[in-house]
């Protein structure tokens, strides 16, 4: 048996949520020594460059998810054109939702219905659409940006599972995307709905929104929640985070192209044209991309 569908197999049994929660209680600790000690051998055992962030120094912020999830420069991560990449990490897969089937990894395909909650309603728009797949391997800038300007029309929470979502997990656990927890939210754009599924994972202590601060964990039901009060992003704001690093779902209509050039498993950054023509992607009255809305705090 190879090492990676052993890693795979190893994951099954584990307290995959205790595990998470207890990490995430770590990860919060505001102790200078415990926190500190963290953050320099994270830096140092992922070369991560803090060069880029609006606060360089290490000893500056408050907890681990503070740094984690910190702030990049404006000039760190220029907006391309079109259908931009919503974060950093790797374009693990991309292309056509065929009957309503999404590719996973080599020999390895997930339900859109599922991956969405379990509606059919909330599915069908995107059928026979397009989709694509950002991994964020820790290393990453942790915040996810707008591919398209939207206004928010559903948030809904799904419980589940919380596997490991790297190459080797994907390449094992059938139905990875759909079978982990993961926040569903569905807006209207200029080219019709988008879904952005943000998928939690292991040591994933929780998701945030913009609109709503913390989200998960929950539990119980899939939780559906519609939203009264007018929630618009433009393309490229900021519209939720990982406190630990996970993947990106990106569901949408079949008008949407990618760039030929694209090819699965290249890395990509927040901010960078995926796809379709600058005069087709431009944000509704031609506005330029806004600042970010910042998220509540924990």
């Amino acid at each position: 048996m190879d090492r990676a569908k052993l890693f795979s197999l190893s994951q099954y049994p584990l307290p995959q949520h205790l595990i998470s929660r207890v990490i995430g209680r770590v990860a919060a600790c505001d102790n200078a020594w415990v926190k500190n000690t963290f953050i320099e051998r994270f830096i140092k055992a992922y070369d991560v460059n803090m060069g880029e962030a609006l606060e360089e120094n290490p000893r500056a912020y408050v907890c681990f998810n503070d740094f984690f999830t910190r702030a990049l420069k404006p000039e760190a991560r220029p907006i391309g054109e079109g259908l931009l990449s919503p974060a950093d990490g790797v374009l693990s897969q991309f292309g056509s939702i065929e009957h309503g089937t999404l590719v996973q990894a080599k020999g390895q395909a997930f339900s859109l219905t599922q991956l969405l909650g379990g509606s059919e309603e909330r599915a069908a728009p995107f059928r026979n659409g397009r989709f694509a797949t950002v991994y964020l391997s820790p290393k990453d800038y942790h915040r996810v940006h707008m591919p398209l300007a939207g206004r928010l029309v559903e948030m809904a929470y799904v419980p589940g599972r919380l596997f490991s979502v790297n190459e080797a997990t994907a390449q094992h656990v059938p139905g990875l995307f759909a079978r982990n927890e993961r926040l569903v939210c569905i807006f209207e754009t200029e080219h019709g709905p988008m879904a952005m599924v943000l998928v939690g994972a292991m040591i994933v202590a929780a998701i945030k929104t913009v609109w709503s601060g913390q989200v998960t964990p929950l539990s119980g039901d899939v939780e559906a929640i519609r939203f009264d009060q007018l929630i618009e992003l433009a393309r490229g704001a900021e519209m939720g985070r990982f406190q630990l690093g996970s993947t990106v779902v990106m569901c949408f209509p079949e008008s949407v192209e990618f760039d030929e050039a694209l090819t699965p498993g290249q890395s990509v950054s927040m901010g960078q044209s995926l796809g379709m023509r600058s005069a087709d992607a431009a944000s509704p009255q031609g506005q330029e991309p806004q600042e970010p809305v910042p998220a509540p705090e924990a």
